[in-house]
């Protein structure tokens, strides 16, 4: 489970950008925002007072607190008794709301975390729905290089010693940019997007044999690093016999798919072998990938070309 999935973590994660602040029940910053196991479910895990669910971030905006300032004395008591029974993970009040006396008191009694954002009622919503759904994430660690290559998160794969981390480093010589060496982090954030992320302790360095650990920030400077990338094609680097290449199709490659984290990644596989540059292979398996994206394959255009020419001959 992510080191943010308490309130706690939450608050100190996103407190600046939401402008969060504590109010109450400081006691329950350690309750957990249960993941959901699918992302199109983590929209439910934030709602608005008038839907009321266990294990939820719930917003009280100046409707909510209007209709509570309407009621009677038992009446009121009784509404803050059941928000407070359902064991909301927190409660964050919209729009800088004043928080009247008894909430704060039942916000502590409870040990329920009691927020306040500058944010209107939408505006909280929407966020929090992102960052919960960034945090709780389904998470996966391949292993693997991640790079940033022409501007397209490519994660390269092969057996140990095949020369990824060499192959790293010299497409960091030519332009494009580290996010992860060996163990990189992905998160499926959305229905059709994987995530790829360096873990913090691996962050700017790349290992390579016989040179040891580089610190490739220091090296290179800020525009050698990237902190994360949307993982968009897996280059396989494989070390294949005699008949596996002769296997390989010659005119389409060799295309393929991976899963991570039940979305396919497309895969090409690039075979490895002496004399064969393959930094400037893997720019040009990426930029391939670009145009199969926008409808053309090369293969298919020259086997298109070949039906065209046999069909223009005249007959014998």
């Amino acid at each position: 489970m992510s080191d943010l999935s308490t309130i706690g973590h939450l608050v100190e994660a996103v407190s600046e950008r939401m402008e969060l602040t504590w109010l109450a029940g400081q006691a329950g910053a350690d309750r957990r925002l249960a993941p959901a196991s699918e992302v199109e479910a983590r929209e439910n895990l934030v709602g608005p007072l008038n839907f009321i669910h266990p294990n939820r971030v719930q917003l009280i905006g100046r409707a909510e607190l209007e209709y509570l300032n309407g009621l009677g004395p038992s009446a009121r008591e009784e509404s803050l008794r059941q928000l407070f029974l359902n064991h909301p993970v927190a409660v964050v009040l919209t729009e800088d709301c004043h928080a009247p006396a008894d909430l704060l008191d039942a916000a502590d009694r409870n040990a329920t975390p009691l927020l306040s954002t500058g944010h209107p009622d939408h505006r909280a919503l929407t966020s929090l729905q992102y960052y919960l759904s960034l945090f709780l994430a389904e998470r996966t660690t391949l292993h693997g290089v991640l790079m940033e290559v022409l501007g397209m998160g490519v994660l390269l794969t092969g057996e140990a010693a095949v020369g990824k981390s060499e192959l790293a480093l010299e497409l960091i010589t030519r332009g494009h940019r580290l996010i992860a060496d060996d163990a990189p982090e992905f998160a499926r954030i959305a229905p059709d997007i994987v995530n790829g992320t360096c873990p913090p302790m691996l962050r700017d360095f790349l290992e390579v044999r016989g040179l040891g650990l580089l610190n490739i920030r220091a090296l290179f400077g800020e525009s050698a690093i990237k902190r994360d990338k949307y993982l968009r094609l897996i280059i396989h680097l494989g070390i294949m016999e005699e008949e596996d290449l002769g296997a390989l199709d010659r005119l389409t490659g060799s295309y393929s798919s991976r899963s991570v984290l039940g979305l396919e990644i497309p895969q090409v596989t690039i075979p490895v072998a002496p004399g064969r540059n393959m930094a400037i292979l893997v720019e040009t398996a990426v930029r391939k990938h670009m145009l199969r994206l926008k409808g053309y394959d090369a293969g298919e255009d020259f086997i298109e070309r070949q039906r065209a020419a046999i069909e223009a001959e005249p007959d014998a």
